[in-house]
């Protein structure tokens, strides 16, 4: 595997999913479809919080997709503008997954102190859903934040 500080230009091809950190993607993509599958599936009392939650992991997973596929595709043509896009594509995906998790650890806590929730009902389900994308929406910001240092890295180096 070659490392992003020995090489200051974006791989191309299947060679994305070898070098370190472009193969990220590939957990960007597990943990924020998770996510959104999580959040999608639960009950939504509270609009805001949750919209933002989802709006997060739907822009970053597709997003991620679509620049995962023009990685592989070759469109950046080892340009070095690329570089920079991924490194701002990866700050600001950062960003708002760290806030989308944030959100909805506050909304899960809120739902569990608010309702004191027996373990037989089924809002425990929905409980569980939610407390399942907390952990997942904070795996996903830390694989982004992993990503956006390595990024940042090659961006100096090119």
């Amino acid at each position: 595997m070659s490392s992003a500080t020995s090489s200051s230009s974006l791989p191309s091809g299947l060679s994305v999913l070898t070098t370190f950190p472009d193969v990220l993607f590939i957990p960007e993509l597990v943990f924020g479809g998770l996510v959104w599958i999580l959040v999608a599936s639960s009950k939504v009392p509270d609009p805001m919080l949750q919209g933002w939650v989802m709006f997060v992991s739907v822009f970053c997973f597709v997003m991620s997709t679509a620049l995962l596929c023009l990685y592989i595709g070759g469109a950046h043509g080892g340009s070095s503008s690329w570089v920079t896009l991924d490194a701002i594509y990866q700050a600001t995906a950062a960003l708002f997954y760290l806030s989308a998790a944030v959100l909805e650890a506050y909304y899960t806590y809120s739902a569990g102190v608010l309702n004191s929730i027996p373990l037989y009902s089924g809002i425990f389900k929905i409980y569980q859903e939610n407390i399942a994308a907390v952990v997942f929406a904070f795996l996903a910001t830390l694989i982004y934040v992993i990503h956006e240092v390595c990024s940042l890295w090659r961006w100096r180096s090119s």
